[in-house]
């Protein structure tokens, strides 16, 4: 894997602490094993508890990553230094040359006003049957100089050429002042009188061929009636071949509007425009509207996902969006296997512990990293979390035994960990139905019923009541909302060691009554013994529902 590619590591939607502590210390083993670049996201609002726990150990909560769908930043944007609109199609055909392109934008200021291709500039050798384009182009004289690798004798380089016609003073002046007339450019060679002509018909502007001499009194006379004069190493032939190449690159290029996209589109979104127009570079913009490069129609084909490590999840409706789209290299997990698919073969590591954090601490060991008191005691705050401080019936003895090793290293105490993470973890006041609500939610499907299951610990009766008046009526809002058919939520009182559920939907306090062998009119649905969703809630449930 090249140096320059990001990994990320993210939890899933509505991220618990084991989630992101998981994340955090995952990537950083990562790093420290293979030197590259992990980087540790989340996919949505970090909940008290995790705050409480980041900030106890002097850790920046990771990046939100909205999605992992490729954007036209993701992509291989080819940098290139434009030409201004009066640059002559000459210097610009040189400089398409020396870097091998075959389009170039014009730009004033890094703003787009055009792009030109080799394409444009063949077709202005083939189109320009007229004498007059220099001046219809409104050419400067610099950029004849130039193109005729000529100099200045008299006259503002700095001018314009804007009236007249180009036309060759070869034949003797009696047929020449029949076709010359005032304001044209004109191409002499070194007859005297042929000059005096062209300074008697008062064109704009006298081209000397073949460096030819020319007298003191022609050149007095060009400055009294503001005539530029300039002299070229070429012969007539050469210098009339050539001059239509000083013609401004604006006068050809294709103009804005072009078909450009911004750096932060999407890539899905714009495969169809890319599609149905033929052109071979696509210029791409930031949100100012400045150009920053090209994409060309190859380099969109070839284009690499985004690369990414899931942990804490298996399910697709549990992932960042877009994970359709990414490249999930890895998946670290404790639950149920879910429904994601992967394009190719992953390292996929799942235990049936309590707790991510356990499985990360046990690769640590593995490849023999030294744990920090900081990751130490994140990994240890998530197994805390987790298995409820070994209460709940998901927690094994590897995780206990995971939790006292990683709480001696992080110097704390587990008991008064649990108390501080719990007390942070329930303080609901000021917080909305919907933060409450999805600080910790999940959704499954199983056949064709798509449920989510939100979940409160607490260690006060009082407050899980004040809760319950809180969600209760906003439930419905969540089934409409999220497209569920039914939505359940725990409460769960750590200290009693029980849940009381409430619930929304289709059939869905039917469904929990009979899972769990309740009274069908009870009012109050509570589940003795239960505590964790994983391990209690979401088997019993899933087996009623696949009767």
């Amino acid at each position: 894997m090249s140096k320059k590619e990001k990994v990320y590591v993210v939890g899933h939607k509505n991220p618990d602490t084991d989630s992101i502590c998981s994340a955090i210390a995952y990537a950083h083993l990562k790093k420290e094993v293979t030197g590259d670049d992990y980087v540790a996201r989340r996919a949505g609002q970090i909940n008290e508890e995790t705050h409480y726990v980041l900030h106890k150990f002097g850790v920046k909560a990771p990046n939100l990553l909205l999605n992992v769908k490729l954007q036209v930043k993701d992509m291989d944007i080819h940098k290139i230094d434009g030409v201004e609109p009066n640059v002559s199609i000459r210097d610009t055909w040189t400089k398409m040359k020396e870097n091998n392109i075959k389009t170039i934008p014009v730009l004033t200021d890094d703003e787009l006003v055009g792009v030109i291709s080799t394409g444009d500039i063949a077709r202005s050798y083939m189109e320009v049957y007229d004498n007059f384009i220099l001046s219809t182009a409104r050419t400067q004289y610099r950029n004849i100089v130039q193109t005729l690798d000529g100099t200045i004798i008299t006259g503002n380089e700095h001018g314009y050429f804007t009236k007249g016609k180009v036309a060759i003073g070869a034949s003797n002046p009696d047929l020449m002042s029949e076709f010359i007339s005032k304001d044209d450019l004109v191409l002499l060679g070194n007859r005297y009188e042929s000059q005096i002509c062209a300074l008697d018909e008062d064109v704009s502007c006298m081209i000397i061929c073949q460096g030819a001499e020319v007298s003191e009194e022609v050149i007095r006379r060009a400055e009294e009636q503001s005539i530029v004069i300039i002299s070229t190493p070429h012969d007539t032939f050469t210098a009339a071949r050539l001059i239509n190449q000083s013609v401004p690159v604006k006068r050809f290029m294709t103009k804005t509007p072009l078909t450009s996209f911004h750096m932060d589109d999407y890539v899905e979104d714009i495969k169809e425009v890319m599609a149905k127009k033929k052109y071979r570079d696509f210029p791409i913009l930031d949100r100012h509207g400045r150009f920053k490069g090209f994409i060309s129609r190859r380099r969109f084909l070839n284009v690499s996902k985004k690369k990414v490590i899931l942990v804490d999840h298996n399910e697709k409706s549990q992932a960042v969006d877009g994970i359709e789209e990414a490249e999930i290299v890895e998946i670290i997990d404790h639950h149920r296997l879910g429904n994601i698919e992967t394009m190719g073969p992953v390292f996929f590591r799942n235990q049936p512990v309590g707790c991510t954090a356990t499985i990360v601490y046990q690769m640590y060991q593995e490849y023999g990293v030294e744990l920090t008191p900081t990751i130490a005691g994140l990994l240890c705050s998530a197994i805390i979390s987790d298995t409820l401080l070994f209460r709940s019936p998901t927690c094994t003895p590897v995780d206990e035994m995971a939790a006292h090793k990683l709480a001696e290293i992080a110097e704390i105490d587990l008991e008064e960990m649990a108390q501080a993470m719990f007390k942070a973890g329930s303080n609901l006041s000021g917080k909305s139905a919907e933060e409450i609500c999805f600080q910790d939610f999940k959704q499954f499907t199983v056949n064709d019923i798509v449920f989510g299951v939100g979940q409160i610990n607490s260690m006060s009766k009082e407050e899980l009541q004040e809760v319950k008046e809180v969600l209760e009526p906003y439930l419905p809002e969540v089934l409409k909302k999220n497209h569920l058919q039914m939505v359940y939520f725990m409460l769960t009182d750590i200290l009693a060691e029980s849940t009381e559920l409430i619930c929304c939907g289709n059939n869905a306090k039917s469904y929990i009554t009979d899972a769990f062998d309740l009274k069908e009119d009870a009012d109050k649905l509570i589940l003795k013994g239960v505590v964790s969703r994983k391990k209690q809630l979401i088997p019993t449930l899933v087996s009623e529902l696949q009767q």
